[in-house]
């Protein structure tokens, strides 16, 4: 093995443009494996455990750029950190000629009726700038994550005063009057509007509200921690108080994790202002019965979808469904696996869609761990390696420091798949692959060699392994939902159209709890 390092001192590059550089660098053909990111302990740990950890990083921080290289027998080592120069020249030579501003001030001023901010910066920075945007009277949605709760709460109470959004932080799926920010799908518009709390959970919805025909109003993000208690459901509250003026609106849809108490009995003291009807979904809540007559109750995120969507007052449209594998299949491919067969691993870049199986499993009381598992006796002792049922949620924060997040690049599953798949008593992976603007172009494209790769481990052990897949997207998202579905499909996988039916395919090959 042929390690390259190479530390680049107080040099910072945004995680979109690292993903871009390092999937430029892994087709190299001297590279065999190219990990190259910023110094954080995460990435750290990541390059450890593949394996290409050298002396060279024992002084890296998390300011310092890191270029590590698995090179090939024969390559020359100064070529190819030459042709990975070449791809960071390139890179700024790209960006120079797109529009772009050193600062929110400037931003800002050459446009001044823009009444929206993104902001997406290292969140060690974001109370700063987003205090800048909601001085200067515009709504914001805070991609950034890392940002402490102290200041989610103190930015919140100021946009809340100043009758402003402060979606965030961590808040990454919102469509506003038809446009979609960040990690949102191009789904129809209608008269259904959403208040989420969970970015994946809130594409899954609209993504089905479309496929059922109908459309959404408006989607409004809050961030996932908007209904703890230290928050007290600020956005959420917001958000309804938005939908419930929009005339535009005819149903309400909202979802997010389990809020705590005072929070969820803020909301539906709130929902007692409004005769539209209204659909809840707290994932993982054994709240079923609501004692206002206008508002339902759903036990997963089709059945919020199928709930909602009578009270729509649009005509439903013409749309493209596809067939789900019936339980019969699926019960054939569990009993051609071996004996020893009995888990599954989940390995997840939306971290809603991760939490509907992990409580889905719990419900079927299937003993599972996770890294988002609010239970003690669920929580992995040691991330990287799985016990029995495991779902990985890849776009924790834990994961996602100084790296992109895995929608945008689906890569950072590679190396944890390889590892699943040559575990002998792993029956089932589990894999979601996002569409949408912001998401990576071709997410199944970018995992085909793993899955490849990974069967063949299993085939040559004797094994069948189930590879179950889903393809979150419409057939108006930029990536071509056809195409993927194929891509799949092609590879052996197990190919479903919604979460919940992931979930249902999913148990099928637990054997015990």
């Amino acid at each position: 093995m042929a390690i390259q390092t190479v530390i680049k001192k107080s040099t910072y590059f945004d995680s979109v443009t690292l993903m871009t550089i390092s999937t430029r660098a892994n087709e190299l053909d001297s590279v065999k494996a190219a990990m190259i990111g910023m110094g954080t302990d995460m990435n750290i740990e990541v390059i450890r455990n593949v394996g290409l950890y050298t002396a060279d990083l024992d002084e890296v921080t998390t300011g310092d750029l890191m270029i590590v290289l698995d090179l090939v027998d024969e390559a020359d080592p100064e070529a190819v950190l030459a042709e990975v120069e070449t791809l960071f020249e390139k890179k700024k030579e790209a960006s120079s000629k797109d529009l772009s501003y050193k600062t929110l001030d400037s931003a800002l001023n050459e446009n001044p009726d823009a009444n929206i901010v993104v902001i997406s910066v290292n969140g060690k920075f974001a109370y700063r700038e987003v205090n800048k945007a909601l001085d200067q009277d515009k709504h914001v949605m805070l991609f950034s994550d890392n940002v402490s709760i102290e200041e989610e709460l103190l930015l919140k109470q100021k946009a809340h005063e100043k009758g402003l959004f402060m979606m965030g932080p961590d808040c990454g799926t919102a469509i506003i009057n038809g446009v979609g920010l960040c990690f949102a799908n191009e789904v129809r518009a209608g008269d259904i509007g959403i208040v989420g709390a969970s970015g994946t959970g809130s594409q899954e919805v609209s993504v089905q509200i479309h496929k059922k025909g109908f459309g959404v109003s408006q989607l409004i993000g809050t961030g996932g921690r908007d209904l703890s208690s230290e928050i007290g459901g600020i956005m959420m509250l917001d958000g309804i108080d938005a939908l419930m003026t929009d005339e535009q609106t005819k149903a309400i849809l909202l979802i997010s994790k389990p809020p705590a108490k005072e929070v969820e009995h803020k909301i539906l003291e709130k929902l007692k202002n409004t005769s539209k009807p209204v659909v809840i979904y707290f994932i993982g809540s054994e709240q079923t019965d609501s004692a206002l007559s206008h508002v339902t109750y759903a036990k997963n995120s089709l059945d919020a979808v199928e709930k909602v969507i009578p009270f729509s007052q649009m005509e439903p449209q013409e749309t493209v469904l596809f067939p789900d594998p019936t339980a019969s299949e699926l019960q054939q491919i569990a009993k051609n696996q071996k004996e020893s067969q009995k888990y599954i691993r989940g390995l997840f870049c939306g971290g809603t869609l991760c939490d509907e199986l992990l409580y889905a499993l719990m419900d079927s009381s299937v003993s599972v761990y996770s890294n988002i598992s609010k239970f003690e006796e669920g929580q992995l002792t040691d991330l990287n390696v799985s016990q029995g049922n495991t779902l990985i949620d890849f776009g924790d924060d834990t994961f996602t420091e100084g790296r992109p997040h895995p929608m945008i690049d689906p890569t950072s599953r590679i190396s944890r798949l390889i590892q699943e798949a040559n575990d002998p008593e792993v029956a089932a992976i589990v894999l979601d692959f996002e569409l949408g603007y912001g998401s990576h172009e071709d997410p199944v494209g970018a995992l085909e060699n793993a899955i490849k790769e990974a069967r063949a481990i299993a085939k040559e052990d004797g094994r069948e392994l189930a590879i179950i897949g889903y393809v979150l997207g419409t057939e108006k998202d930029p990536q071509d939902v056809f195409e993927q579905r194929e891509k799949l499909e092609q590879l052996g996988v197990i190919v479903v159209d919604s979460n919940y039916q992931l979930c249902e395919a999913a148990k099928t090959f637990i054997k015990g709890a």
